[in-house]
């Protein structure tokens, strides 16, 4: 579904993505683990186009978008949804103008579907009757809900989460994961989890990957994961001070 092939970029000289291979499968979740910094943000934005490598490929269902700019690219990431780190809300618009703001743009969306859509996908979410709220009438658990309704609002083949338990109580981030679990089961989405919060990994994900000094360092299932030799993936996992990873 995803073919990630040898993705470097660097920003003002500083590399952050060094060569990245990563494929995800269809249908499967695939976490992204690593410490801050470590540029698991940046490798999410190339997948949605909002970033270009400065070299390698980047593969949806066969297409490199790396290559593709305006309406072709978006004809291709048009399959893709995203909820950004902040959910990313507009402030001056209430909940469902924030849902259906992509959708309304689009001019083959009647708007009986488009008042359907932002309906369904709120309930999808566990969100009713808050379409007339504004932004900072929610909670932080409620503002990722209603960034997750917009970004499956499209119906997209493929979800992106970036850090969806950053900024919540566990309580609340327990209830973002129970949800990235129902709609992979409802929706039948490929989705791509980036985070450093280890107990959300184990209860999502499907493989884990860990991103250090700019690669891909080991890729396996939770069990793995947890049983790797390697001492940057346990001194990770682990949460320790002491070990390889020496910048924090």
């Amino acid at each position: 579904m995803i073919g990630i092939s040898g993705l470097h970029k660097s920003f003002g000289g500083n590399a952050v993505l060094r060569g990245v291979d990563l494929e995800v499968r269809r249908g499967e979740t695939m976490v992204v683990i690593g410490q801050s910094g470590s540029g698991k943000s940046v490798l999410i934005k190339h997948l949605i186009g909002l970033m270009k490598p400065d070299r390698g490929t980047v593969r949806i269902n066969g297409t490199d978008i790396t290559r593709l700019k305006g309406q072709a690219l978006q004809a291709v990431t048009r399959k893709v949804g995203m909820l950004f780190q902040a959910a990313a809300l507009f402030d001056s618009m209430n909940v469902f103008q924030n849902v259906s703001f992509g959708l309304e743009r689009q001019t083959h969306v009647a708007p009986a579907e488009v008042r359907e859509r932002v309906r369904d996908s709120l309930r999808l979410v566990g969100l009713r009757d808050v379409e007339h709220l504004m932004p900072h009438e929610l909670s932080g658990g409620m503002r990722k809900r209603v960034g997750l309704a917009r970004a499956i609002a499209y119906r997209p083949e493929i979800l992106l989460y970036d850090e969806p338990s950053t900024g919540i109580d566990p309580i609340r981030a327990d209830a973002i994961n129970g949800l990235i679990n129902d709609l992979k089961r409802e929706l039948k989405v490929t989705s791509v989890v980036i985070t450093h919060d280890m107990a959300s990994c184990y209860r999502v994900a499907d493989r884990i990957a860990m991103l250090f000094e700019g690669r891909i360092v080991q890729i396996g299932t939770p069990r793995e994961i947890r049983d790797s030799r390697d001492p940057v993936v346990q001194q990770f996992i682990r949460g320790e001070a002491e070990g390889p990873i020496t910048e924090w």
